[in-house]
Order: structure tokens, then sequence, then C-alpha cells
């Protein structure tokens, strides 16, 4: 048997380059949502100082998109409730006292 080893490579002290982590992302049929998920595909080929900007935008995306749902709609100028016929009082009509 011989003593004879093939050299060793000497290791390499550069960062290895950016590599997709390959997490799967699930539409979520909200296209906001959907868009701001798919922007995490961006730090896939960024060192890693770069995942930080790419994750706080993403971030803040979910969390406005979030702070929307709770959001209440804009009250709809108009007469609340149905319209009464010309002539007749509403409930909403305090013009005139009608107890007895």
């Amino acid at each position: 048997m011989s003593d004879w080893m093939p050299e060793a490579e000497a290791p390499s002290h550069e960062p290895a380059e950016p590599a997709p982590l390959g997490v799967g992302r699930t539409p979520t049929g909200r296209a906001e949502v959907d868009a701001l998920l798919e922007r995490l595909a961006d730090a896939d080929h960024l060192p890693a100082d770069g995942h930080t900007e790419v994750y706080e935008d993403v971030h803040r995306g979910l969390r406005d998109a979030l702070t929307s749902l709770d959001a209440r709609p804009a009250a709809v100028p108009g007469p609340p409730g149905p319209a009464a016929a010309p002539g007749t009082p509403s409930a909403y009509d305090n013009t005139h006292d009608h107890r007895s």
C-alpha cells in the first residue's frame, strides 16, 4: 500500500455565490399579497447582507395589506335608508313632534 495522498485543495475564504433557498410560495388569490410573496425571490439572488432590505419591504407591504382589511369603507353620501314618498314623514324626520 502506498502512503501517497492526493493533495487537498486549499479552503477558499471567499463567500459562496448566492443560491436560491427553494422555498415554495403558494398563491393566496390576492394579487397584492402574491406580488409581495414573489418579491421574496429577489433575495435568492442577493448576498445575505442584501436580504434585509427585501424582507423589510415585503413585511411593510404585508402589514399595509392587513391594515387595509381593518379599514372601514367610506360612507356613501346620500339619505340614510330608503327614500320616503314626497309628503310622507320618514323615520329620520325630526322637524315635528308627533306626541299627543
